[in-house]
Order: C-alpha cells, then structure tokens, then sequence
C-alpha cells in the first residue's frame, strides 16, 4: 500500500508523539449500517480525542483515523507508522537522517560493534540514488572490486528506483553464504554493469600495521578500515608497538575508510593535537560552538603522513583535517566530504531516528561538507585503478574492433604488466598479442579475443593486484614525503 506523499508528512508527525499514537490506533471512526459514514459522527469523535493535542497533531490525527476508516485495503497500523516516520524524514533532504526498525537498529549496532554479515559497505542516498561511499577493508564488497561513488541501480534485478536508504540497504543485505547481483553504474562507465557479491561475514579488525624502511629509516604503517567501538584501543595498542621499536615516522591510513564513532576518533587525536588547539569543533542547531582540547603538551617527535581518498569519509575527515592543520602532511584524494553528527534518537520501542544533530568544524574552524578535506600533497593511483569492468555482450573483442570496452581491457592489460600498444580502444594487433599472452600465462584458451571468460579472468586479475598493494603510489608517495 503506497500513500501519497501529503499524507506520509502528516502521518509522520504523529508516529513521533508515541503516546498519542497509542491512544488514537484503536479510535473506530462509526458509519451508518449501510456503510456510508456519518461526517457528524466522525467530528464528534475526532474532536474529542484530540483536545488535548497540539494544533497541527489535532489535523494528523484526522488523517491517520481517515486513512485506517476509508482506505479500500487493510492497513498495519505498524506500516503506517513507520511509513509516516520515514516520510517526514525525507522532507529533510538529509541522506544521513533515517528512521531504523527494530532489525536496522540491531544490525546498526552490529556495525558499530564491527561484527555483522552482509556484502561491507558504506552507502548513502545521492540525488536519490544509492551511494557506496567505501566498500571496507577485506569485505565481500572490495573484493568484488566495488568503489567509492559507484551507483547501484538495482539488486537481483529488482530496481531501487523510489526506495529509501533503508529499504535499498534491506535488499542488499543477507545472510552469510548468499548471493547478490548489483547494477553498478562509475562514473567514467558508459553503460551498467553487474557485480555478483557473495555475501559474508564483514571483518572483526579495524587496525593493521606494518612497518617499512625507506633510506634507512623505519616507517610505521597504521591502517584504520573504521572507527568502532575497540578502534582507539586497537589503534593505541599498535602505535606503543611500533613505537617501542623506534620508528622515524608514522604514516595513518584511512582511505576507503567510511567513517563510525565520533567519540572513537576524539580518543585518537587526543594522541596527536598538542592542547593549545582543539582537535574538533562541534556546532549545534543554534550556532553554540563547543571545542574540544586534548592533555597533551606537545607533538610527537617524529613526521606523520595522513593518507586518504574519495572514500575517506566522516570520522576519517575528523583525522586527516586535525592533522593537516597542525602542520602535517595529508596525501591522495580530496576526501568525500561529510561534515555532520548523527545521534540515535530511541523512540521508545526499540526503534531509533538516526538524526543529523550537529556540524563537526575543523580546529581553525572550517566545514568541509559537501567539499571534502583536500590533500597537501594529490597523487592519483595507476590507471588501471579507475578502469570500469568489462562488459562483453555477445560477439568477443577482436582484431579491429572498437570499444570502449576495448580501453579498459587496453588499461587492465598495460596494468597487469602486458604491452597493448595502445588505450584508445582501438583493437590492434598489438593489443591482440598482448591478450593471447594473458591467455597462455592464465591457462585460457589462446584465441587473441576477449570473450565473457577472459574479461572476467582480466577484472579478477587486476582486483587481486590493487588489493595486493603492488603498485601503491600513494603509500609510496607518503613515505618519500615524509622526511622531506
């Protein structure tokens, strides 16, 4: 049952008021025995009940009791509720406000426990489209090769055109073990393409370190994949370790890193920002502005790099910005942009209104919302890292062919280490060399066309090296800056 958009905006401000939802869902608007309703009745009924109401309430009142009375279906008083709630949400036009069920709700503090099944990203509402913001760390999503900003159009066919958030996201979630094929759209892709996820258990760890030696000097690598409950801990067990060791300098990754717990990255740049200036800022819906300062004296004696890219998100902004702007170096991609606080708020059953509730503002006081943290130092990854899927439909690419298809299978091939001639899309003879060489070093058919089976072995192949972080130029460029 759908409701027009009036009514879902009148309904939803009356499943906010709990009580007075309580005390209208069983108020049986009366009729005469022939079944046409009695107007006068019904004003007696509706006026009685809701006297004690405020002046709007009083008229969604007479909506909800109208719609239970004379809809021509049966109605959930449930659905109806819940509908309304996230109507009213939607007049916001804020993707990062959103009602949660009792089952959003527990898989929300799932997440926030970093202990839940699904494919592993991020999504939000863009222009009405379904969003992934970062796929994490190791999840079903990277691997799959999902990206940052791909658009997914639809889930196992089914179109998520008019869905909210949490209805996209109820389809794209499942259980451990079961499949899911998405409609992406990237946005240098000419037309869509499929990507089928076989859905898991999303990785317990937020942290991973390593340590490298560039011209003689030790660098700790720290990586955070999310902010979530044990994130600070984890993260501050890692840097003693690699402190007790003597690095140089440190290098903080938080690419592809979706955001979670402000609280968690307050603990985390209270390690770092020397108190003379806060390492956040936090404005209310009045315009209060409340800083937050650290204990610490001074900044820690060795360099420190912030990496980051468009997938960098949130609580990752909170990070690279804090740390930007006492002087440190922030390397990569501008970020996504996302400069606001959500706080559940319980409606008492179970069910919470995840609300935008405050701007976070940098230490000197910028919003970069909508604009993201911008890098002191911009380096792209290798080009193969932004290359589309390829989409083969019927005949195979081959000698003479033109496509943009044939590009991208161009980048993958000079990525993975094989010499196309050209990335024009052009399929030369090169280009037909280079794919009969992929073909005999990968057990396929040697044919120098490239069917669906090649195009997959050439898009698993490519996923597998950036996962590998073979050619990280980005690392590499934080490391070599670093001591400069």
């Amino acid at each position: 049952m759908k409701l027009n958009k009036l009514q879902i905006v009148l309904l939803l401000i009356a499943a906010l008021a709990l009580g007075f939802l309580g005390a209208y869902a069983g108020i049986s608007l009366a009729g005469n025995d022939d079944g046409e309703s009695n107007p006068n009745r019904q004003e007696q009924r509706l006026s009685k009940g809701s006297d004690n109401l405020p002046g709007e309430l009083q008229k969604v009142a007479q909506a909800f009791n109208l719609v239970k009375e004379n809809y021509i279906e049966n109605i959930d008083d449930t659905q109806l509720v819940e509908g309304a709630i996230e109507g009213m949400l939607a007049t916001l036009d804020d993707p990062h406000t959103s009602y949660l069920n009792l089952e959003s709700m527990e898989e929300f503090n799932q997440q926030i426990e970093s202990s839940f099944e699904g494919i592993g990203a991020e999504v939000s509402m863009v222009n009405g489209v379904v969003t992934i913001v970062s796929p994490i760390k190791d999840s079903p999503a990277e691997k799959a090769g999902l990206r940052p900003n791909d658009q997914v159009l639809s889930v196992d066919g089914e179109s998520l055109e008019g869905l909210n958030l949490n209805e996209a996201v109820a389809k794209i979630r499942g259980e451990k073990g079961t499949e899911v094929t998405l409609e992406i759209v990237r946005a240098s892709a000419n037309e869509s393409f499929d990507v089928v996820i076989v859905r898991d258990t999303i990785p317990v760890e937020t942290v991973y370190s390593s340590t490298e030696t560039v011209d003689g000097k030790t660098t700790g690598i720290i990586e955070i994949t999310n902010f979530s409950e044990k994130t600070a801990s984890e993260f501050e067990e890692h840097l003693t370790e690699l402190e007790s060791d003597g690095i140089d300098g440190l290098v903080i990754d938080v690419r592809g890193n979706p955001g979670g717990l402000l609280n968690i990255v307050e603990e985390i740049l209270a390690l770092f920002v020397p108190s003379d200036l806060p390492y956040i800022q936090i404005e209310d819906a009045n315009g209060n502005v409340d800083k937050f300062h650290s204990r610490l004296d001074e900044k820690k004696e060795y360099p420190i790099s912030v990496l980051i890219n468009e997938g960098s998100a949130s609580a990752s902004e909170i990070l690279a910005i804090a740390l930007k702007e006492i002087g440190y170096d922030v390397i990569g991609h501008t970020s996504y942009g996302k400069g606001t606080v959500q706080t559940a708020l319980p409606l008492g059953d179970g069910s919470s209104i995840k609300m935008t509730t405050y701007k976070w503002l940098s230490p000197k006081g910028e919003w970069i919302n909508e604009t993201g943290v911008e890098p002191t130092v911009e380096v792209d990854q290798p080009e193969y890292y932004y290359a589309n899927p390829i989409v083969v439909e019927e005949e195979p690419f081959g000698l003479d062919d033109s496509d943009p298809n044939i590009e991208n299978i161009q980048i993958m091939l000079d990525g993975l280490g094989y010499e196309p001639g050209r990335v024009d899309g052009y399929f030369n003879e090169q280009t037909e060399t280079a794919v009969k060489e992929f073909q005999a070093d990968n057990d396929l058919k040697v044919t120098g066309e490239v069917d669906e089976q090649t195009a997959g072995m050439i898009d698993a192949k490519v996923i597998e090296k950036i996962r590998s972080g073979e050619d990280d130029v980005q690392l590499d460029s934080a490391l070599e800056e670093l001591y400069k």
